[in-house]
Parts: C-alpha cells; sequence; structure tokens
C-alpha cells in the first residue's frame, strides 16, 4: 500500500497518521505532502487527510483546506477510484470539496471534546471497516470542537439505506445527527470520520480499537 498524508498550516495529526500507516505498510510507504503541491505521487494507493486545525479553522473548518492546491489532486485521485481517508479535520475537508455529503457543524455543548468514546461498528463492508464485524464496540479517542455532523433528511435516508454510515456514537457526545461518526461515500472509497483511529494503535495510547482499521485497509489493498 503506497500512501500519502497531507499537510495543511495547522495539521497536527500527521506524524501520528503517517506512523499508522507505516505500521501496516512499511517505513517507506507513506510520503508527506505539503498543501501548495499541484500533483500528488505517482502510484497512490491511498491518500490520507488529518486531523488538526488547517488554516486555524478560519471562515469554516477546512474551508479554505478545500480551495488549496493539492485538493484538486486529492478530488482526481477519488474521482479515478483512489482511496481516501479524512479524519476529524479531513473529516471536514472532505464535506467541503463534496467529496462527502454533509457538513460538519459546531458541537451541540458548544465546547470542544477531548475523550475517549465507544461507537458501534454499522457496516464491514469497505476496506476501511473490513477489519472489523458489523455490530463491534469500539473505543477511540475524539478531539473536535465541530464534529456535530448534519445531513439533509433526503441525504440521511440515502447514507442509512445504502449501508453508507461506517460508525455511530453509542452515547452522541456531539449532537451528530442519527449518532453518525463516520460515513463513506457511493463507491466507498473515501472514508470520513471524526474520531482518532491513529490515536488507538498501541496500549500505551490506551487502547487498541484503531489498529483494526489500518490492518484491513492494508489488507484489502493488497487483495485489490
Amino acid at each position: 500500500m503506497r500512501a500519502a498524508v497531507i499537510q495543511f498550516p495547522g495539521s497536527n495529526c500527521d506524524r501520528d497518521m503517517a506512523v499508522a500507516l507505516r505500521s501496516v505498510a512499511g517505513d517507506n510507504s507513506t510520503q508527506m505532502v505539503w498543501h501548495k503541491e499541484t500533483d500528488l505521487p505517482e502510484g497512490l494507493d491511498l491518500v490520507a487527510i488529518p486531523g488538526g486545525f488547517s488554516f486555524g479553522d478560519y471562515l469554516r473548518c477546512g474551508a479554505i483546506a478545500a480551495q488549496s492546491p493539492i485538493a484538486r489532486a486529492i478530488v482526481k485521485h477519488a474521482e479515478r477510484g483512489g482511496y481516501v481517508l479524512g479524519v476529524c479535520n479531513g473529516f471536514q475537508v472532505l464535506t467541503e470539496t463534496g467529496l462527502l455529503p454533509g457538513a460538519l457543524m459546531r458541537n451541540a455543548g458548544l465546547k470542544f471534546l477531548c475523550k475517549p468514546v465507544q461507537m458501534t461498528v454499522q457496516t464491514a463492508d469497505s476496506a476501511f471497516t473490513s477489519g472489523y464485524a458489523k455490530g463491534d464496540k469500539i473505543t477511540v479517542p475524539v478531539a473536535h470542537h465541530d464534529g456535530n455532523y448534519t445531513a439533509d433528511p433526503k441525504t440521511l435516508a440515502r447514507l442509512q439505506g445504502d449501508a453508507r454510515v461506517a460508525f455511530t456514537y453509542d452515547d452522541n457526545p456531539n449532537g451528530s445527527i442519527a449518532d453518525i461518526a463516520g460515513v463513506l461515500s457511493e463507491n466507498r472509497r473515501v472514508l470520513g470520520m471524526m474520531p482518532h483511529p491513529e490515536r488507538a494503535l498501541e496500549s500505551a495510547h490506551g487502547g487498541t480499537d484503531g489498529a483494526a482499521l489500518f490492518r484491513g485497509l492494508a489488507e484489502a489493498m493488497a487483495l485489490a
């Protein structure tokens, strides 16, 4: 699996994401790509957009990042059938680019949240969730101020009807509609999620439930 991690001014989970990807794909598997680049490296399988506060979260979270030069290359990569993972701020960027539907709004409690949360895996039918079984309960940390996922009723019905809700919160911490913690694109090759699986890889992190996402992703790519 060849991957790239996008870096914006204000990204703060880029190295964590790279460590997670290298842990399953090897030390030379993952490159860092600065937001001013106009092209992605050749032969990529996966583009990962990490968490943080790109451009200081000015305007709307992810809005400026979605207009950066590299964003156009990410959209083209996805349109070619490439895989894209957006975590936290990365999820916000994906909704701003239109690669995923809906929007991330201010948390219902109007406070920054930073804590482990329990989620339910709603589908194992994607490269991202193939390391789990549908119905699995996993604990992964969140760290966000604008993680309240919202979508219009028609979009929500489509997401649920097509089994494109990847994860739901068991105890919804931010007010997200239908408890949604992560959603998939129509071709199931783009995933956006607010919780941070890259922060739940080792026992030293307090839990390892995020590791299966990266293992499953690498195994799915190897079989593709």
